[in-house]
């Protein structure tokens, strides 16, 4: 565990409960504190937005940070299973009205003003939960059923924010972020096997002939190469059909949608440039890239590309 996730648990934890909640303003502040210090992409990902819905951003954040952090840096699964069940309680608390957490207090008034459901924060929790008990999938089918839980709630609290949810946005915000999460998965292959995690399904290796032993190696052989290049295809093909939905939000909102496809693809493009070799090396986007990406985005110089739905 790290020392400033240490730090937080003592005094934000349960063993911390005593303390008296926070104000709505410090409540606010401790989150765009946490978000704006844990996640790089974060200050450009909302330089679009509103300034007036960014408390709202760095609430679900926050939200989303604290129930990783939980999961990830909490080394006994066991430890980490109970702490997620306090973190389902304090989320109940916040809809019941008295929440103590300084996440759950700025969240509240999100949830409040936003109109948002709990069913997206507890999918989220479900998908944490997931992770200590379930380190493979045999088929796609139950990936996807994973990445319901562990990805697309993020697109649909985002829709709420952004006062535009419906079935049709909902369809292709999923899609994005199912796309976007398997981009990341190909991303992090190396790295998630040093957890003990293996997000490929178990039926494509025997079908591509790779072995989870040929995922231990210092740099890629041919199946794993042809197994990589099957999942990029379809991580790209799931982006590019959710696409369409950076012609149905607000204008504000398609900046940030467009940048979560641009960059899910551009990851997807770095794995082609490494002729998909994801052991040797990890593939990252440069930081010039991204901020290509985001000009692009802001500007929307790219975004004629994509089929008016």
């Amino acid at each position: 565990m790290s020392r400033a996730f240490a730090a937080q648990l003592r005094r934000y934890g349960p063993e911390g409960a005593d303390h008296p909640a926070p104000t709505l303003r410090q409540a606010r502040a401790y989150c765009r504190r946490l978000a704006l210090t844990h996640y790089e992409n974060f200050l450009v990902a909302t330089l679009a937005v509103p300034a007036h819905l960014r408390p709202h951003f760095h609430s679900i954040y926050a939200f989303c940070r604290w129930a990783d952090d939980l999961a990830d840096e909490i080394p006994d699964p066991q430890q980490s299973l109970a702490l997620l069940d306090w973190w389902e309680q304090q989320l109940l608390a916040c809809y019941r009205g008295h929440p103590v957490h300084p996440v759950m207090v700025a969240l509240q008034d999100t949830i409040r003003t936003m109109a948002i459901p709990p069913d997206p924060f507890e999918r989220l929790i479900t998908a944490f939960r997931q992770d200590q008990c379930v380190r493979r999938y045999e088929t796609f089918a139950e990936l996807s059923a994973y990445c319901r839980c562990s990805a697309n709630p993020v697109g649909e609290l985002v829709l709420y924010v952004g006062r535009c949810h419906t079935p049709a946005h909902l369809a292709y915000a999923d899609q994005v972020c199912t796309g976007l999460q398997l981009a990341n998965f190909c991303q992090d292959v190396a790295e998630d096997r040093r957890r003990g995690r293996l997000y490929l399904p178990a039926a494509e290796l025997r079908q591509f002939g790779v072995s989870e032993e040929a995922l231990a190696c210092p740099s890629a052989g041919q199946a794993v190469r042809a197994l990589l290049e099957f999942q990029v295809a379809r991580a790209e093909q799931l982006l590019r059909e959710g696409a369409p939905l950076t012609h149905l939000v607000p204008r504000w909102l398609a900046v940030d949608v467009e940048l979560f496809v641009r960059g899910g693809l551009a990851i997807l493009d770095t794995i082609r440039q490494l002729d998909f070799d994801v052991l040797a090396r990890r593939p990252t986007v440069s930081r010039w890239r991204q901020a290509r990406l985001f000009l692009a985005a802001k500007f929307g110089s790219s975004r004629s590309e994509w089929p008016v739905p």
